[in-house]
C-alpha cells in the first residue's frame, strides 16, 4: 500500500490516520517486511533542520506519523482530509488491543518487545500493559545505558531481541536518538517493525502524567509538557516552535523551498 506524504519542511509526513496505521503495521507483519515508523511532530521536524541524516532517516522510514496536530493541519491545507493525530503513546495502545492476525493465524497481539527508558522503567511498562491487556505478549524488555553501546553489546542486544521472537520493538529513547537507533538497526533485526514513540515509555510506566484530551487536540498540549518538565523542554518548545512557524509560512507562502531528500 503506498501511502501519500505531505512535504513539511522537507519531511515528507505520512497521510494516515490511527486506522490507517494500524492497517499498515498489521500489512507489514503479515508480509514479512522490514520497516521503522518515525513518530514525529514539531520536535523531530526541527531538529531534522540542523541535521540532514536525520531528515533522511524520516523520510526513508515506512511511515513518518503526524504525532502533533500542527502536521494534522499542514496536511488538511494539502486537502489531505482523511488525515488525524497519530500519537505515540495511543498508537502504543492501539496496537496493544488490536487483537490482529499474524501469518494467517489468529493470535492474541502481537509479540512486543520494550527497548528503552531509564532503568527498571521497561519492566514497569510491561507490568503496567499486563495488567491493562491481560494475554499480551511482551517477549523481552531491556533499558539500555545513557552512553553508546560498544560492538559486543549491540550485538548481544541483537540477539536478546531476535532470540525473542519479537514481532514489534518499541523503541523509547526520545528524538532524534530513537531514529538514529531504528534506521541502524531496521536491516538487522528480524523483527518487521520498530516504532519510536518516546515519552510513551514513561507515561504508560505511570511515571509521567498526559496532558488533557483537550490540550492534544487543540495543539497545545506542548505548554503542558514544558510547565511538567521545564528544565529539560524549554529550548525545545520556546526556541524551536516559534521557528517553526516561520519557516512553514515561508514555504507555504512559496518563498522558500525545502524538498524531500533520501
Amino acid at each position: 500500500m503506498t501511502i501519500q506524504r505531505c512535504n513539511v519542511l522537507g519531511v515528507g509526513v505520512s497521510a494516515v490516520n490511527p486506522a490507517t496505521a494500524l492497517t499498515t503495521i498489521n500489512q507489514w507483519i503479515t508480509s514479512g517486511e522490514h520497516n521503522y515508523v518515525c513518530v514525529t511532530g514539531v520536535h523531530g521536524v526541527m531538529e531534522s533542520q540542523l541535521d540532514l541524516q536525520l531528515k533522511q532517516i524520516h523520510n526513508r522510514a515506512g511511515l513518518v506519523t503526524p504525532d502533533g496536530m500542527p502536521l494534522v493541519w499542514i496536511n488538511w491545507l494539502h486537502g489531505n482530509s482523511t488525515v488525524d493525530r497519530v500519537y505515540g503513546p495511543d498508537l502504543m495502545l492501539a496496537v496493544a488491543e488490536s487483537g490482529l492476525t499474524v501469518n494467517g493465524e489468529s493470535q492474541n497481539g502481537f509479540k512486543h518487545f520494550l527497548y528503552g527508558g531509564r532503568e527498571g522503567v521497561a519492566d514497569q511498562l510491561a507490568f503496567r500493559l499486563r495488567e491493562r491487556f491481560p494475554g499480551i505478549q511482551i517477549v523481552g524488555t531491556y533499558c539500555p545505558p545513557f552512553r553508546p553501546l560498544t560492538e559486543s553489546e549491540d550485538s548481544q542486544v541483537i540477539g536478546l531481541i531476535d532470540s525473542s521472537g519479537a514481532d514489534i520493538v518499541w523503541v523509547g529513547l526520545s528524538t532524534p536518538k530513537q531514529e538514529r537507533w531504528m534506521a541502524a538497526h531496521h536491516n538487522k533485526l528480524q523483527a518487521s517493525v520498530m516504532i519510536g514513540v518516546g515519552a510513551a515509555f514513561d507515561m504508560h510506566a505511570g511515571l509521567l502524567t498526559q496532558a488533557p484530551h483537550w490540550m492534544q487536540r487543540s495543539g497545545t498540549e506542548w505548554l503542558f509538557r514544558l510547565l511538567v518538565e521545564p528544565r529539560r523542554l524549554w529550548r525545545r518548545y520556546l526556541v524551536n516552535n516559534p521557528r517553526f512557524v516561520m519557516l512553514m509560512l515561508l514555504q507555504l507562502l512559496k518563498l522558500r523551498s525545502f524538498h524531500i531528500e533520501y
